[in-house]
């Protein structure tokens, strides 16, 4: 009895996505496959996509991770912070101490300049 719900509810996921990509087909951009281009959307490139970025951009990207990185470990933090307590809170301000320091470290060496 359980397989036939499982199938059943395999069948409607693969109608359902089928469906989806029939609206897709019919709702596209190009008419054709050599017009339907998958950069800006179809719209005609100012530039080349592969083009090179100014050097500035990559440190940047640099902190994003580091903070993308902090979320990695908060998400988990915040679901056993009322188990664990004043540990867990504490260990939490160290790490975030750390990136600070990296913070500090990078707009010290300029990292945060525009100009």
């Amino acid at each position: 009895m359980a397989l036939t719900g499982a199938l059943v509810a395999l069948a409607l996921v693969l109608a359902a996505a089928g469906g989806l990509y029939g609206v897709a087909y019919l709702l596209r951009l190009g008419g054709t496959r050599a017009g339907a281009r998958p950069f800006l959307s179809g719209h005609d490139a100012a530039e080349h996509a592969v083009s090179r970025f100014h050097v500035r951009w990559y440190a940047i990207t640099m902190i994003f991770l580091a903070f993308d990185m902090e979320m990695v470990f908060m998400y988990p933090w915040a679901v056993v912070v009322a188990e664990q307590g004043a540990k867990a809170v504490t260990e939490m301000f160290v790490f975030l101490g750390i990136l600070l320091v990296g913070v500090v470290y990078a707009g010290r060496e300029g990292a945060l300049r525009w100009t």
